[in-house]
């Protein structure tokens, strides 16, 4: 998979929402010939002639949203996006690692059999209602799945905190009912465990809301347990806040620089930590898909000899972006910086952070451990990490 084909993967499960694909040249053409004041006399020209003889109907909220996401395209920058009113709550509820819904995790079934249920939340109605993994969705407020399709009973699932709605499993041959009510839950952002007696095992999901604050929680327990070393799994991290990831390098390295960035105006600024550390052997995960903070924490360690990366290249996410709200509710997540780890290294200029152990393993394997459910023996990067922090112990 090629590095552009390898980030539009990212970008569709990580944001809820997709850009406009194919754009008209008068989109473009609004940012190259656009007067003074704003305005193109050229899409004032064409907007004159559809409102005076298009015999179709025109919906200007989906004009407007298309003509914004063109001018963001035009940019020519894949980490830049257009976000529509109606997917911007979904993108804020993102990075706050929430959601409003009933508490479960699903999968696509093939030919549209409905969604399997692979995991329930505690805290959600799903799991007060007695829905249990194994479970398969088949309708949703009386819609069957082979009315509306799988996806959209999915969206279906979705709504307004505080509402119900009702959901119709299959289970073996039964068919059973719940009225469930939405409510809004926190994700997991790290979680931790110990691989053997001495070496603990720390997945980051990613480096959005609460993630320093389980991370070293997790970090603290696993030492409790008798963790000697650890390693860090920031595998498809789609990355996050900086001042999340420099809390967490901040309690794990020594004093020192741990993060720069430049913004549009040329000023630089530096993050750094105090002498206080962790200093037990360390190893970090990575592959094509950790991103961003994801590979500036890595690289972090790296640069400080305080862990081994294994893995694949990360991605190469080198420029930082800040989101506007415009006066429609929508939004532009607009590039507006770079950033640069310790050293001073622009991993977009880079293009990703190399591994020090390349692993490579096929595309069925990281689909596994994409979903968390790939056994540690098969996994062979994981394998790799704990035979160089094995060999760091002796």
């Amino acid at each position: 998979m090629e590095k552009g084909d390898r980030w539009k993967a990212i970008l569709r499960k990580t944001i809820a929402y997709t850009l406009v694909a194919t754009l008209s040249s008068a989109m473009t053409l609004f940012l190259c010939s656009r007067t003074h004041s704003g305005q193109s006399p050229k899409l004032m020209q064409l907007r004159a002639y559809i409102d005076e003889m298009f015999i179709g109907e025109v919906d200007d909220g989906t004009v407007e949203d298309m003509m914004a996401a063109g001018m963001v395209a035009a940019l020519g920058d894949q980490w830049s996006y257009y976000i529509p009113a109606s997917q911007f709550q979904a993108y804020e509820n993102n990075h706050t690692n929430s959601y409003v819904g009933i508490g479960v995790t699903v999968e696509y079934l093939e030919n549209d059999a409905g969604v399997l249920v692979k995991k329930v939340d505690p805290n959600g109605s799903a799991k007060e209602g007695g829905i249990l993994p194994g479970d398969v969705i088949v309708a949703v407020n009386g819609k069957n799945v082979n009315e509306i399709g799988s996806q959209k009973m999915v969206d279906m699932i979705s709504g307004d905190e505080g509402t119900n709605v009702e959901i119709t499993v299959k289970r073996e041959a039964e068919e059973l009912s719940f009225s469930l009510t939405r409510r809004k839950l926190l994700t997991v952002v790290a979680t931790g465990k110990m691989l053997t007696e001495t070496i603990g095992y720390i997945r980051i999901n990613n480096f959005s809301d609460r993630c320093a604050e389980e991370t070293i929680a997790a970090f603290e327990d696993l030492e409790a347990q008798g963790a000697k070393a650890m390693i860090f799994d920031v595998r498809f991290n789609p990355g996050g806040y900086v001042h999340e990831m420099v809390e967490v390098l901040d309690y794990l390295l020594p004093e020192g620089v741990l993060f720069r960035s430049e913004d549009y105006n040329g000023i630089t600024e530096e993050q750094t930590s105090d002498a206080a550390c962790k200093n037990i052997p360390m190893a970090v995960l990575i592959n094509y898909e950790s991103v961003s903070a994801a590979e500036f924490f890595a690289a972090a360690l790296d640069e400080y000899d305080y862990a081994e990366t294994v893995g694949q290249k990360t991605l190469g996410k080198g420029y930082f972006q800040k989101s506007f709200v415009l006066i429609d509710g929508s939004a532009v997540n607009l590039s507006v910086g770079k950033y640069y780890t310790p050293n001073g290294v622009s991993l977009a200029e880079a293009g990703g952070l190399q591994p020090d152990h390349p692993v490579e393993i096929d595309e069925e394997t990281m689909a596994l451990i994409a979903s968390e459910s790939l056994e540690a023996e098969k996994d062979a990067q994981l394998q790799k990490a704990m035979e160089i922090l094995q060999e760091a112990l002796k």
